[in-house]
């Protein structure tokens, strides 16, 4: 039996995170080290770790465990950076991309980034706008493996982070979501869970290049995630 893939995840207090370190669990192909900057329950079950540290030293962690990927779930809201663009920016621009740099110069090779729906560096947007300029430079660091996801709207259940608009969405997505064809399909809502898979089943394939994934490829991948064998449960 091979060792398994070491991955980090930063990112890990947020929904998509939250899922990934639930699916890691009972995993034996798969190590996974969480880093963040404050304490997090772990799932029940879990087998991992989590160091924490301010952002300054996440280097020297990765440095420290020498992942071979990264899954990068950071991510902040309007709402909660105080409807402030600086500190928004800070976590969402400058954040995500000290967090691959350090990453990169560790020795990292393969970096999962979760963007969103309808990034576009020239948009109109300030919340698109800043994901399609993350995305951009992100691709300038020459990983030997990029990944982009792009979901449409999460579903999920968020722990201390109730989003009113979010969650009117989310009761509404079902009718929505069947009206979304065409050119539209990629803002259909979409499950934190299956975003999380498909973020581990990425991060565990070996060939090189940058890759985007939209909605309905994010469901391809994470239907490639080899199930757990009743042995490891």
């Amino acid at each position: 039996m091979s060792d398994p893939l070491r991955i980090a995840l930063v990112g890990a207090t947020g929904l998509i995170g939250s899922e990934v370190m639930k699916l890691a669990v009972g995993r034996a192909d798969v190590r996974l080290v969480a880093v963040a900057r404050r304490e997090s329950p772990l799932p029940q079950g879990a087998r991992m770790e989590m160091f924490v540290a301010e952002p300054g030293k996440w280097g020297e962690v990765f440095e420290a465990v020498r992942p071979v990927a990264l899954i990068c779930a950071l991510g902040t809201t309007w709402r909660k950076a105080g409807r402030d663009e600086e500190a928004f920016r800070a976590v969402d621009h400058d954040l995500v991309l000290d967090t691959a740099r350090a990453a990169k110069a560790a020795g990292i090779e393969r970096l999962v980034a979760v963007s969103s729906t309808g990034a576009d560096a020239m948009s109109t947007n300030r919340y698109l706008r800043t994901k399609g300029e993350v995305e951009r430079e992100l691709g300038k660091l020459r990983f030997r493996r990029l990944d982009i996801l792009r979901p449409g709207l999460l579903k999920g259940q968020r722990v201390a982070d109730l989003r009113p608009i979010e969650r009117l969405g989310s009761w509404l997505s079902p009718l929505a979501d069947r009206a979304m064809q065409g050119r539209y399909r990629q803002y259909r809502s979409i499950r934190a869970d299956v975003v999380a898979r498909a973020a581990i089943a990425l991060a565990m394939r070996k060939a090189g290049g940058r890759f985007v994934h939209d909605n309905d490829a994010l469901l391809r991948a994470a239907a490639t995630l080899p199930e757990l064998s009743s042995s490891t449960l």
